[in-house]
């Protein structure tokens, strides 16, 4: 079956002792949308093409340690995180989300890439996260490249641009009259397009499209 559940704000209960067959029948009673789960509940956890498509790290984050959460012991999960770069371009990248899951309470045991993807595996091998988790950012280790691209745009957006003066404006549109595409005589070999008067500009014209 297929539940929908937003995971980033599902609530994490206290794990469920009961027998497996107990278990199984919970689970068959679960209600559509899910808001809530008890820990320890699942044996595999994936995130296939999940973490990326999140705008912060520390979202990312949040969704594994809630895996972890979500994780019996020994249990697994798989990250799916797509790139079509070349083996070791993300190499930093990948070393720093093995850091910043494993200081959940994770062990990296596989890792492969694909032509446009990146593969994952992490099995939990503790009940309790790595402390002091603030302080060593490991939220932010779980970066991607589009996370930098944003402040980039933000910085050009903040960017004064130059103003072009009514002069200027129309320099512009007579220059543009003298493109190729005007009428040409081919008798005579010349344009016949009128003559155009020209300014002189001392500073240099952007255009912006």
């Amino acid at each position: 079956s297929v539940y929908k559940c937003d995971f980033l704000n599902l609530q994490i209960q206290q794990p469920l002792q009961l027998a497996q067959d107990a278990i199984d029948a919970f689970l068959k009673q679960l209600k559509n949308p899910i808001d809530s789960l008890p820990g320890e509940l699942f044996h595999v956890v994936v995130f296939s093409l999940l973490l990326s498509y999140f705008p912060s790290p520390y979202q990312r984050w949040i969704c594994c340690k809630k895996a972890h959460e979500l994780l019996v012991l020994n249990g697994l999960l798989l990250v799916i995180t797509p790139d079509s770069s070349h083996q070791n371009r993300r190499a930093m990248m990948m070393k720093s989300w093995k850091i910043a899951i494993e200081s959940l309470g994770f062990k990296r045991f596989k890792y492969s890439k694909f032509s446009h993807m990146h593969l994952m595996a992490f099995r939990k091998t503790s009940l309790q996260t790595t402390s002091d988790l603030v302080s060593r950012n490991y939220p932010g280790m779980l970066y991607i490249p589009q996370d930098f691209n944003s402040i980039e745009d933000e910085e050009y957006s903040n960017t004064s641009c130059y103003i072009r003066s009514d002069m200027e404006d129309e320099q512009l549109a007579y220059g543009f009259m003298e493109l190729p595409d005007a009428p040409y005589d081919s008798d005579s070999g010349e344009s016949q397009s009128s003559s155009i008067p020209f300014y002189e500009l001392e500073d240099p014209v952007l255009l912006l499209s």
